[in-house]
């Protein structure tokens, strides 16, 4: 199965299959992403990794992908001089990290892109999720966002070898 992410003057769509979702993305749309920090969802074909959520929130999501739940102390470095740029790490960190233990519930439910990851290359960028959008869908930082029941409808169909499809 793929997941189908596109833009339009109308807004930003995800479709699975079962027609398309309402998704938010970054503020410079969809494109050849420049590096970190640009506000650019990248296009392209990536494959979905992982799947993280929070055990304090919701229940573990049926799925058929590695499947891990987030801790308190977890973070996705973003500090491209880093030998984990674009990698899980454990807070504190030395050099800068994403929180992945947020409480504004953006990352309750994330499905983790193969974005920027075989091989990693440094200012490229990182952390490029398909995470639960804001309830009025603004942007993101470059992931692609939707409401947390479309994105664990879509999650409950991704199997190893699933794609996203950006562009």
């Amino acid at each position: 199965m793929n997941l189908i992410v596109t833009a339009s003057p109308g807004g930003a769509w995800l479709d699975w299959g079962a027609g398309p979702r309402r998704a938010a993305i970054g503020p410079g749309g969809i494109a050849v992403k420049g590096g970190e920090g640009d506000g650019i969802t990248p296009r392209g074909i990536f494959p979905v990794r992982e799947i993280f959520y929070r055990a304090d929130r919701m229940s573990a999501p049926r799925t058929g992908l590695p499947l891990r739940a987030i801790q308190d102390n977890d973070g996705w470095c973003d500090a491209p001089n880093d030998p984990n740029y674009n990698r899980p790490v454990k807070l504190p960190y030395p050099a800068s990290a994403e929180n992945m233990w947020r409480e504004d519930h953006l990352y309750d439910l994330v499905a983790v892109l193969g974005y920027n990851d075989n091989p990693v290359v440094p200012g490229k960028g990182s952390a490029i999720f398909l995470h639960v959008a804001k309830p009025d869908y603004s942007v993101t930082q470059g992931c692609v966002a939707m409401a947390r029941d479309d994105l664990l409808a879509a999650i409950e169909q991704l199997k190893a070898g699933d794609q996203a499809i950006i562009g």
